[in-house]
């Protein structure tokens, strides 16, 4: 992320729109991503990422999703509550000429509060300090949004430590980059003998 005249704006690091920068406002709430940080995301994900739906949570500047569509995803949902940000992501998307996005102006929790369609990608950079992500969790698995298996990127601030997920996901990947510690977990498939997948939770466990 670069400012450049007053304006705040993101790189696209590879795919079809390598090297296109984007402006965002100057949001207090809005803070991308960093390019280092997105590079060794999205080269966890290379694999699964042609024709994956995906869905970008806390959108902000739309970095991630904008990102994920470059690379190949065949849709991303962008959820975002602020309109002036999700003016200039509709605006940065129609400039890019992104046919498989969508922008849905909503506040998170309440827009999973409906019936969700399965995403096999799930982005999560919400703000920080505000104890969203294990709410967010808990409802990406109680309303339906989640594929299985499904890839979900948390994206924290480092002093956040032991943040229950649910039972069948793992932590595949992990990384800190200065004040942002971030994680891959895949869900699978649950195994709960009949009982209520809902208080399945418990704290990080990870790949072997």
């Amino acid at each position: 992320m670069n400012r450049r005249g007053g304006a705040n704006r993101v790189r696209v690091i590879a795919g079809q729109w390598r090297g296109r920068r984007l402006e965002f406002p100057d949001l207090p709430e809005l803070r991308p991503t960093p390019d280092r940080v997105r590079e060794t995301l999205f080269n966890w994900l290379a694999p699964v990422l042609p024709g994956a739906r995906c869905l970008d949570l806390f959108a902000g500047s739309g970095a991630l999703g904008i990102e994920a569509l470059s690379r190949g995803v065949a849709e991303v949902v962008f959820v975002e509550r602020h309109p002036v940000a999700v003016r200039a992501l509709r605006d940065n998307l129609a400039r890019l000429n992104a046919e498989s996005a969508r922008v849905e102006m909503a506040e998170a929790l309440a827009w999973l509060r409906q019936p969700g369609a399965p995403f096999e990608i799930v982005l999560l950079d919400p703000p920080f300090e505000q104890g969203l992500l294990e709410p967010v969790c808990a409802m990406l698995e109680q309303n339906g949004w989640l594929a299985d298996p499904a890839w979900i990127y948390l994206e924290a601030e480092t002093e956040l430590e032991g943040l229950p997920l649910p039972i069948h996901w793992t932590i595949h990947r992990e990384n800190v980059a200065g004040a942002v510690s971030y994680r891959l977990a895949r869900r699978g498939p649950l195994h709960c003998n009949g009982q209520n997948s809902d208080r399945f939770y418990r704290s990080y466990i990870y790949d072997k």
